[in-house]
């Protein structure tokens, strides 16, 4: 039918003024709705208005993708809701069931409701239950609440999507009621037939009732389901996508839930394959919705095999519908309206490729139009009508076309997977579906997924770094790690709230960016969100004292006015009160800023004092690594071999060997001399043990460069540092068995056995004879006390000898001596070169 012979109403249009300044009134000629108005029945819970279906769709939704349900079963969410939907307000908002009779709502047994679907419910803070008991005390079921719905109740927000009023409870319990209600027959009251799923019970029952009730509160007055948009899986289609979307699944198993749902015949879906081979035509109705709004089977097969392809509601001016086409299921924005709206394509080609066009000259020379199109171009062979730009992308080469045409047969249409490319030259990113693959965002993000939908790719980048930011952030404020996350989560829930739900917010990118995820401190406390403690949950304490403070001041100031001056009105009295507290304000605030300037003053000096004191020990590490470079420099003292530090290796064992000895020498003096009062004795005693202790460890030097052999020759640096080290080890333990002999000899001395036989006779006098003990066991603790006096002693006897010997009769200072006592050859060239030179010397001539 041509656009000529459609009959047409006048509406009016806004008025306009004219450039001479008369205002005219335009008229637009539009078609007039197809068919008879299907009037809404009363009572009938299928023919849902938009507004009931918007509401009951963000309630549903609330419910099912709550952060708190992540991960639980479907039955645990389509409990949810059912509870939800059987709440009573008259008991508030409490319901009374049992685990059969909630497990006839869910399409499952009493054993797995029992102990798997309300636990999970319970454990994750959702479902609060009591036991009802009789007269008796038996149970006679269980007294539930839905926790969410009932703290939206309680906090009388009517902009919360889950405070539904008792007219929208009971329209949801009808609807619940007809897809899958178990059925009844009460006393006295018409029989409430089984829903359309009631029969359908096991495995995926509750997934199949629930994506059939979240399918209907999605679908518009003409049973079509409204299609998701943007990139899908072309494997799957469209359709398993959109119900895949409305469960948070895979498109795997969408596609599995809309096939059950099809052999059940409550959903059908009308494919149209076209020229190219691929099912871009593709739309889902819902039966039941279809039959309450009076719409045939064979005219919905017909108006499906129209001529509105899928990608209409995409073009850019064609076939324009009464509505923007924005709200789509990932929105949370229930129904489309009421007439015949275009769905986006089974494939993933929604994007606008091309500008706005006028209408086009037709070749074939008729002006009616079979597609309703505004213009259409046709060849005089009959093909199909070209779109503008229809060669735009074909290659330059056969080769290319033959890849391209190859491509094109079961690959995705032009330009799916391509990035867009924009202004400069970069690639536009690509819009997301889900949230990211990171488990921390997809935990602190899962309040807002619809939300996200909705975002381009750039704003999705833009979210994402933003919420990353925020949780390493948040994770700095908390005391244990891993609970940023759900607290980001938490605010989230509490902004949306808030706003009214998702369906309220109109702006999802600056929604999320300047509201959703930013912290709004009520106070100084840098923990403070809204007035709650961000590590305990609790009011913050800061807040508290803050408006304290506030209403301390304010009772202040009045009593002050009320004593300057009595007698002052109301009126007059909050005026000088108000102006009085601004006063102080101001004084605060040039006090504050006073102080801030202070603390930045503070700040840049002690910036300025880090920066010297850096400086400084850079300094300091410069002049100690160039003092250790030169010491490194520096030869050996004794042997004056280049680059020691001051002394090398086989110097440095031998002076070790030489304090070794010479302590070793004065401990056998110790116990040796004849006279330990006599120098002369106490010297000659003590040169004879340096004498023999050297003899002894040079004697390990000597075997250890026999076991060398040949190597000794090879390296003689190394192998002397070897016998040096033999020699100093020696002497350690020469020392050691010098200590023990002169220890023991010692303790034999007859100040030693004085002191054990003092020690004896006290010991004897303390302790009490016991005539039961012989005479060994009896001594035995005498015994004990006189040989630790001994012991203590010959210690006592040996460390005065030693530090009478360091005093009274030291080691004379020679130059340092070698393992042989020879001096060392650096020395004695030191010594000749100060040595004068002969008269005749000095007179000779240079080349003498």
């Amino acid at each position: 039918m041509s656009s000529a012979a459609k009959p047409t109403a006048v509406l009016p249009r806004p008025r306009k003024v004219s450039a001479s300044g008369a205002s005219r009134r335009r008229l637009r000629s539009v078609p007039t709705q197809a068919g008879p108005v299907v009037p809404l029945e009363l009572g009938n819970p299928l023919q849902l208005s938009k507004t009931m279906r918007t509401r009951l769709l963000a309630a549903v939704r609330a419910l099912v993708s709550s952060p708190a349900l992540a991960g639980a079963s479907d039955g645990a969410r389509l409990a949810s809701v059912v509870l939800t939907a059987k709440a009573k307000v008259r008991d508030d908002y409490r319901v009374s069931t049992w685990a059969a009779e909630l497990g006839r709502w869910l399409g499952m047994s009493q054993s797995t409701v029992a102990h798997t679907v309300l636990p999970e419910l319970r454990a994750a803070g959702v479902l609060g239950s009591n036991v009802a008991t009789n007269a008796l005390g038996w149970a006679t079921g269980l007294e539930c609440w839905v926790i969410p719905m009932y703290r939206a109740q309680q906090v009388g927000d009517r902009r919360h999507a889950l405070a539904l009023s008792r007219s929208e409870l009971a329209v949801l319990l009808s609807l619940c009621e007809v897809l899958f209600g178990p059925g009844w027959a009460p006393k006295d009251k018409p029989v409430i037939p089984a829903g359309l799923l009631a029969g359908r019970t096991g495995r995926g029952a509750a997934t199949d009732r629930l994506g059939l009730l979240l399918m209907v509160l999605t679908t518009g007055s003409a049973g079509w389901l409204q299609l998701c948009p943007g990139l899908v899986d072309t494997g799957r289609g469209r359709p398993a996508a959109t119900v895949a979307r409305l469960l948070g699944c895979t498109a795997a198993a969408g596609a599995k839930v809309l096939k059950r749902l099809q052999e059940q015949g409550v959903v059908e879906v009308v494919r149209k394959e076209t020229g190219s081979g691929l099912n871009a035509q593709s739309r889902v109705r819902l039966v039941p919705v279809a039959k309450a709004y009076g719409v045939a089977v064979r005219e919905a097969r017909r108006v499906a095999k129209s001529v509105f392809p899928d990608r209409a509601g995409t073009a850019s001016g064609d076939l324009e519908s009464g509505e923007t086409g924005e709200a789509h299921v990932a929105t949370g924005i229930g129904g489309s309206g009421q007439g015949q709206t275009a769905e986006p394509a089974d494939l993933a080609a929604t994007a606008q490729h091309h500008a706005l066009h006028a209408s086009g000259v037709t070749a074939g020379g008729s002006l009616a139009l079979s597609n309703s199109f505004s213009g259409e171009g046709r060849g005089a062979d009959g093909r199909r009508p070209e779109r503008a730009c229809v060669r735009e992308d074909q290659p330059a080469n056969a080769e290319d076309a033959a890849t391209s045409l190859a491509s094109a047969e079961g690959g995705p249409l032009r330009g799916e997977n391509r990035p867009k490319a924009v202004r400069g030259g970069k690639a536009q990113p690509q819009r997301r579906v889900g949230l990211p693959a990171d488990l921390r965002l997809r935990v602190a993000l899962g309040p807002v997924a619809w939300l996200w939908e909705r975002l381009s790719g750039w704003q999705q980048d833009q979210v994402e770094a933003a919420a990353k930011s925020e949780l390493a952030r948040l994770e700095g404020l908390l005391a244990l790690p891993g609970g940023a996350p759900r607290l980001l989560a938490d605010r989230l829930t509490d902004r949306l709230a808030e706003t009214g739900g998702e369906a309220m917010v109109t702006g999802p990118y600056g929604w999320l960016i300047r509201r959703g995820l930013v912290q709004r401190q009520a106070c100084t406390d840098r923990r403070c969100d809204d007035g709650i403690r961000l590590d305990t949950g609790a009011d913050c304490e800061m807040c508290g004292n803050v408006i304290h403070i506030r209403r301390a001041r304010r009772a202040k100031t009045a009593a002050e006015i009320d004593r300057e001056l009595p007698g002052l009105g109301d009126g007059e009295r909050r005026r000088v009160v108000e102006e009085r507290l601004r006063e102080q304000a101001a004084v605060e605030v040039e006090d504050f800023v006073r102080r801030r300037e202070q603390a930045r003053v503070e700040q840049t000096r002690r910036d300025e004092a880090r920066v010297a004191a850096q400086e400084q020990a850079e300094r300091k590490r410069q002049a100690a690594a160039a003092a250790e470079v030169v010491r490194q420099a520096r030869p050996c003292e004794d042997c004056g071999q280049e680059q020691a530090a001051g002394l090398c290796e086989v110097c440095s064992h031998r002076r070790q060997t030489r304090e070794l000895l010479q302590q070793a020498a004065r401990t056998e003096a110790a116990w040796t001399a004849a006279d330990f009062s006599n120098p002369r004795q106490l010297a000659a005693a003590r040169d004879h043990a340096l004498t023999s202790l050297r003899r002894e460890a040079d004697r390990a030097g000597h075997e250890l460069l026999a076991a060398l052999g040949e190597r000794y020759a090879e390296d003689p640096q190394a192998a002397a540092a070897c016998a040096a080290y033999a020699v100093k080890a020696r002497a350690s333990e020469l020392l050691e068995e010098t200590r023990r002999t002169a220890l023991a000899a010692l303790a034999r001395s007859p100040e030693a056995e004085a002191e054990a036989h003092r020690a004896y006779c006290a010991e004897q006098a303390r302790r009490s004879y016991d005539c039961y003990l012989t005479r060994p066991r009896a001594d035995a603790p005498a015994r004990e006390a006189a040989q630790r006096a001994r012991e203590r002693t010959a210690h006592c006897l040996l460390k005065s000898r030693l530090q009478g010997q360091c005093t009274a009769a030291p080691f004379p200072q020679r130059t340092p001596y070698d393992a042989d006592g020879q001096v060392s050859w650096s020395k004695r060239l030191q010594q000749m070169a100060a040595r004068p030179l002969p008269d005749d010397a000095l007179a000779a001539p240079v080349g003498a």
